[in-house]
């Protein structure tokens, strides 16, 4: 399910070097306590938590409100786990721009690494992934996908979009555990400043737009891009929660999509979503045509519902603290290791640590 969304400001810019390694030394070791005392499964299931994911950024010093936090609190979490996987039975694929299409294939190695097939996992971080561009089209552009699993097959996905209108991103979180549908109602919780009147095809009041949408695609394409372009020709004006115009999509291009799903019909909703070729602009006409013909209008309801241990890099609420930084991955890193060797006081020494950074 989708546990939760985080509106952030966009800011461009990166982390400063000496401070990127201290984050990647920490959430080594933040990484290496979780997964020692709960197991990986644990820690996938803390970054699919919006508000947990956030106050893990501000703990390692990062920008506490921005964009920015996102991709270099995953970044420093993937590098972190480097080399540690096999030992740790967590793998994290993905990350922004041009790596987070590699994330099928890092997702594939992995499995050759322990001789499972993980092409499940895989289908799993497409479909988070299309659903936050196609099935819920908030506006938001898709540039940041990070897959946390494990050799169970628990994952969770942290991924990001951004409104270079707006200037505002938006994160979302997706979690395994008892994930019924990719289609219908996938967000457990969302958190937002701001609301959006979205194309929202997997709220379940839009269940009737999914149904009609998956039979429009198995028809002639001909015909419904005749239906189309006349609905485009009249000029309508439409409605702003529909967020579309008729002149966003050809009716030439469309045909050409659904020539595919012509020849091989999607059996529902989420095959139709995961057609190669699929986005939002054909998801978009699919919709519109299935309420301004059919009566099957598509929901407009946005599913939207910090803690400081060493500063952050902007300065606020104050700058980094380096001394007390490299203090807290060593005191982490030492209670690690005398738990390695046997020592059971690694939990109050943990425990020591949290109250030595309040």
């Amino acid at each position: 399910m989708r546990t939760g969304v985080a509106n952030l400001p966009l800011h461009y810019g990166t982390a400063p070097r000496w401070l990127f390694d201290r984050m990647t030394k920490l959430a080594r070791e933040i990484t290496i306590a979780i997964v020692t005392d709960f197991g990986p499964q644990e820690l996938v299931r803390r970054v699919s938590d919006p508000f947990w994911f956030q106050s893990l950024g501000c703990v390692l010093g990062f920008d506490w409100h921005s964009s920015g936090l996102t991709t270099t609190t995953t970044g420093a979490l993937k590098q972190g786990v480097k080399g540690l996987e096999k030992d740790l039975g967590l793998w994290i694929a993905g990350g922004k721009g041009g790596t987070s299409r590699k994330t099928p294939s890092e997702i594939e190695t992995a499995g050759w690494q322990i001789g499972k097939d993980f092409s499940n996992l895989i289908y799993s971080s497409k479909m988070a992934a299309k659903v936050d561009t196609a099935g819920l089209q908030d506006g938001f552009d898709l540039y940041h996908h990070n897959f946390f699993f494990t050799k169970n097959g628990s994952w969770s996905v942290v991924q990001q979009g951004m409104n270079t209108q707006n200037r505002w991103a938006r994160r979302y979180h997706w979690l395994s555990d008892n994930l019924k549908s990719f289609v219908e109602e996938p967000h457990a919780a969302v958190a937002c400043d701001q609301t959006v009147r979205p194309l929202n095809l997997v709220a379940a009041e839009s269940d009737q737009t999914r149904l009609v949408s998956t039979k429009i695609a198995g028809e002639n394409p001909e015909k419904t891009a005749k239906i189309f372009r006349r609905i485009a020709e009249k000029n309508l004006e439409m409605p702003a929660h529909e967020i579309i115009q008729p002149s966003d999509i050809k009716p030439e291009n469309l045909k050409k999509i659904l020539l595919s799903t012509y020849e091989n019909p999607p059996r529902d909703f989420e095959g139709l979503l995961s057609t190669k070729g699929v986005g939002p602009k054909t998801i978009r006409a699919l919709a519109l045509i299935s309420d301004l013909v059919y009566g099957a209008p598509a929901s407009t309801r946005d599913p939207v519902k910090f803690t400081f241990a060493h500063g952050g890099k902007d300065g606020t609420p104050y700058p980094v603290d380096r001394k007390t930084y490299d203090k807290s991955i060593e005191v982490l890193k030492n209670a690690v290791r005398r738990a390695n060797i046997g020592e059971r006081e690694k939990i109050e020494a943990i425990k020591r640590l949290q109250y030595s950074l309040l």
